[in-house]
């Protein structure tokens, strides 16, 4: 999955990608519990643990974005 986010510099890419992943599984969970559940029945989980970050420097966005939406 990827995303494109502009974001604050103060704020840390660790934090965001845990809220991302905190809010986007809590609200899976709550719609599809029962297709989740047949996959996760250990625990409630969905993500993995890593994630890949990077800046695009000079690059532009409509670029990046351009390379996000042709991935399959």
């Amino acid at each position: 999955m990827h995303f494109l986010l502009s974001y604050d510099t103060a704020d840390r890419v660790c934090d965001i990608v845990k809220i991302i992943k905190q809010e986007t599984a809590y609200h899976l969970w709550q719609k599809y519990s029962s297709v989740l559940s047949r996959q996760y029945w250990k625990k409630k989980t969905f993500w993995s643990d890593g994630y890949f970050a990077c800046s695009i420097g000079e690059i532009s966005s409509a670029t990046i974005q351009k390379y996000i939406e042709s991935q399959e």
